[in-house]
């Protein structure tokens, strides 16, 4: 039986009112909890963290002028600041404190969106160059997408869009620390699979750098069918430096990356 959403929580189509507030959950969920980022970058991770929300715009922000991201707010949150009530909830985020510590950076996240689930329309493809700065700020991040890439074996006219409303790329997911183990990126995955199946999309293509993501769209509920198309582990992922020496660029995290293809 496929577990519902409990009362307290609804899905809503993402705005641009919500922008700000995803990039942080998605950055302060993939720089402080994921079994990625962390591990890799353990470093100055809040300077890493305001660094990556600034140039991260571009990217939210073209899922949610999409139309096709999603969210779960929390119906019965109660604001930490009078403020924030104002506006239905604030980021008071000072990208100048490089001190903030992890529990600092969630207490000054005052607003009731707790999960999300972006994504765009195939069709409407990212500019590699506006995305350039992220990547400079997580090197990685290039990394592992070009892996992916490289062992894909897809014939890109089997799958890539011709036209809008047939494929949906999915690019983060991400719940606030304080609202995990309630199932929610799960419920907002078969959310998202549905929506877009009653619309028309023939399928979702998705990158994981989480075994519980992978987990979720590679074995979705039926009618959908999940395959992983191409896969990295961390442990055992190589590659060549400048001077010719094999490097492990991805320890010592320990997770398995992969691209994976849902058909609606």
């Amino acid at each position: 039986m496929t577990p519902s959403l409990p009362p307290q929580y609804e899905i809503r189509v993402l705005g641009p009112e919500h922008e700000e507030w995803a990039r942080a959950i998605c950055i302060q969920t993939n720089l402080f909890h994921s079994p990625l980022w962390p591990v890799v970058y353990p470093e100055n991770k809040t300077h890493r963290a305001y660094e990556t929300f600034q140039r991260s715009h571009y990217l939210i922000k073209h899922q949610i002028d999409s139309g096709k991201s999603l969210g779960i707010f929390d119906k019965e949150y109660q604001f930490k600041r009078p403020e924030s009530a104002a506006t239905g909830g604030k980021l008071y985020w000072n990208l100048d404190d490089e001190n903030a510590t992890e529990s600092e950076l969630a207490e000054q996240m005052d607003f009731p969106l707790v999960s999300i689930a972006m994504a765009y329309d195939g069709i409407d493809a990212l500019d590699i160059s506006q995305i350039e700065p992220l990547i400079a700020a997580l090197p990685l991040f290039g990394t592992l997408y070009h892996a992916l890439e490289e062992r894909d074996q897809r014939d890109p006219a089997s799958w890539k869009p011709t036209a809008r409303g047939q494929v949906l790329m999915r690019n983060a997911t991400n719940t606030l620390q304080s609202h995990s183990g309630h199932g929610l990126m799960r419920l907002l995955a078969e959310e998202m699979m549905r929506r877009s199946a009653a619309e028309g999309y023939r399928g979702i293509q998705i990158e994981s750098v989480s075994e519980a993501v992978q987990k979720v769209w590679s074995k979705p509920p039926a009618p959908f069918k999940g395959t992983i198309i191409s896969q990295i582990h961390t442990t055992t992922f190589e590659e060549k430096n400048d001077e010719g020496e094999v490097v492990y660029p991805l320890r010592p995290a320990n997770v398995n990356i992969t691209k994976i293809w849902v058909d609606l």
